[in-house]
């Protein structure tokens, strides 16, 4: 008996000694620097990592610690925003500057450090200070760690396919000049596909993307949407896609020929080489929500060119409208999680905190001084708002720090879990209410008790116009429950709850016109984002934030903040 429990003992210590061997710290160096490329016929000074665009992968193993010393050389303020990480303890490294961190200055530097934990698939990194993230990006891609397979045959070869926007201008000015009059900014001018334009752009036909491959082979790509604010559908000429994963959360296999990704998210598809050997054009054309917007309507390209190809003009696919609402709800409403993955958890059924919250757009008023006028409606402000509490950070202490120093006149606990009013959110006639249109700005806070589960009705409303809003939350992912159009009605709708495999994401592409429900549990202390991912909007004012409480364990409370932490 004796040695029956020590073999047990021996044989737990090699399995706990083979996991922590498993994991390695990974290291990088990021410098943000001015760097002049030429896109569009013309040179433009703009800031990037390490002298590229986009800036560098990363590559981590689940369970791997990631350090990245950030050396700001840049004459803006940084921070760096690790998108979907959760961050389990670690919310010091989160990035959102004036939530969890004041900004690096200029000449300055910060070591972000963290844990990759339960995590597999895509997810990216990028700036979360103005709109430095038009450039400063790249994608941060999650292994299995060793001795564990993805659910799906091993791909041939793994391709970063990174979506963007390009401006003619330097960005900030852009942001500037749109938020000093309280108008709109200016749109891009052009889309991306890992830094270049493409073909159908001048001057863009040499640098265009190129994939070679090898037929009767299966190549994963993970395609992230790093545009500012223009959501994508994605084709591949003459190819079928296979979903396996969104927000690096894996999903039942979905196959389609056409991806559509909000700003923020990020979908891992497998894709066979099993066409005639020839060249095929890879696309990124608009969904627009709002065609009374203006937008650039010339799409994106790469190409796929076959071993053996010959040359000639690229095959071109049929592409969607750009307002192809019911092909893109298609998409979002098809996708389900795969519950045999590694770290799927089900689906949480007792609710703790209820939330009913509209988002959309609204009015401020006019702050310019003299007889100036506003660039926005009723020559007024822009703004946006949740609950109709357009939210505003603070600049002398993050909130992350007055929540662990205990710092009261930073935020506020008071962020309502409905809206003041009550009224049609979706009918086109409250346009533009007067009764309902103008907001006011605060930093209100939702503050939630740690481990609660939180269920949260994201309802778009018909204010200033209806679009699709993409919300994209720190610090968790959510169970989509459901989605629609209209106006939610729970007696009806709660009855379309997937409870047993419903998608995981972190950003969510709220139908436009429509309502969906997300629900996560808050066993995570800190201080958590959730915002539009539309960086037209953000500044505007569409976000509030989750205070998680501590828990009662020193493994659920928040630790100290590093040594090198940014001070305002």
């Amino acid at each position: 008996m004796a040695s029956r429990v020590v073999f047990l003992v021996y044989a737990l210590g090699i399995l706990v000694c083979s996991s922590f061997a498993s994991a390695a710290i990974v290291e990088h160096s990021f410098d943000v620097q001015n760097l002049t490329v030429n896109r569009l016929c013309r040179d433009q000074v703009i800031t990037a990592v390490n002298g590229s665009l986009p800036g560098p992968n990363i590559l981590v193993h689940e369970g791997d610690t990631l350090v990245v010393h950030v050396f700001n050389k840049s004459p803006y303020n940084l921070t760096i925003h690790w998108h979907g990480i959760f961050q389990l303890l670690s919310g010091w490294a989160d990035g959102p500057v004036y939530a969890t961190q004041c900004p690096i200055q200029p000449g300055q530097k910060y070591t972000y450090r963290f844990n990759v934990t339960r995590q597999e698939g895509t997810l990216w990194w990028h700036a979360h200070v103005s709109w430095l993230r038009a450039t400063v990006y790249g994608a941060l891609i999650i292994r299995p760690r060793s001795g564990f397979r993805y659910p799906f045959p091993r791909p041939h070869r793994e391709v970063p396919i990174l979506l963007g926007e390009w401006w003619n201008a330097n960005v900030i000015d852009v942001e500037n000049e749109g938020l000093a009059t309280g108008a709109g900014p200016n749109i891009s001018d052009a889309y991306t596909i890992n830094g270049q334009p493409g073909d159908l752009y001048n001057c863009s036909s040499r640098d265009t993307y190129r994939l070679r491959v090898e037929r009767g082979k299966t190549y994963l790509f993970r395609v992230i949407n790093a545009a500012l604010n223009t959501q994508f559908f994605f084709k591949i000429a003459n190819h079928n896609m296979t979903v396996v994963a969104v927000d690096a959360s894996y999903t039942n296999p979905y196959i389609t020929d056409v991806i559509v990704l909000a700003p923020g998210q990020t979908v891992d598809v497998l894709l066979t080489t099993n066409q005639t050997p020839d060249r095929y054009y890879i696309i990124a054309n608009p969904y627009i929500s709002q065609p009374q917007l203006p937008f650039v309507s010339t799409p994106t390209t790469g190409i796929l060119i076959y071993n053996g190809a010959t040359e000639s003009t690229p095959i071109m696919p049929e592409l969607p409208v750009f307002n192809d609402t019911p092909k893109a709800q298609r998409f979002f409403t098809n996708l389900t999680g795969l519950v045999t993955s590694r770290f799927w958890n089900s689906v949480p059924r007792q609710v703790d905190e209820h939330m009913f919250v509209t988002v959309g757009l609204g009015l401020v008023a006019c702050d310019l001084p003299g007889n100036a006028t506003c660039g926005g409606q009723n020559q007024q402000r822009f703004a946006a708002s949740m609950n109709n509490a357009s939210f505003e950070f603070p600049t002398r202490l993050s909130m992350l720090e007055a929540f662990f120093r205990n710092v009261d006149g930073i935020y506020t606990t008071d962020f309502p879990n409905k809206p003041p009013l009550e009224f049609d959110y979706t009918n086109k006639n409250n346009d533009l209410n007067e009764t309902i249109i103008m907001t006011t700005r605060s930093t209100k806070v939702k503050k939630v008790k740690y481990n609660a589960t939180v269920e949260m009705v994201l309802q778009n409303t018909a204010i200033l116009g209806i679009e699709n809003h993409p919300i994209h939350l720190h610090g968790f992912n959510f169970y989509v429950l459901a989605q629609g159009f209209g106006n939610y009605n729970p007696a009806t709708d709660s009855r379309k709850f997937n409870l047993v495999n419903p998608q995981e994401r972190n950003t969510i592409a709220v139908p436009v016109g429509g309502w969906a429900v997300i629900r996560f549990r808050a066993n995570n202390p800190g201080v958590w984002l959730i915002h539009c991912h539309l960086d037209v909007h953000l500044p505007w004012g569409l976000a509030t934030a989750f205070v998680v409480e501590n828990g009662p364990t020193p493994s659920t409370t928040l630790p100290p903040p590093p040594p090198d932490f940014p001070t305002c």
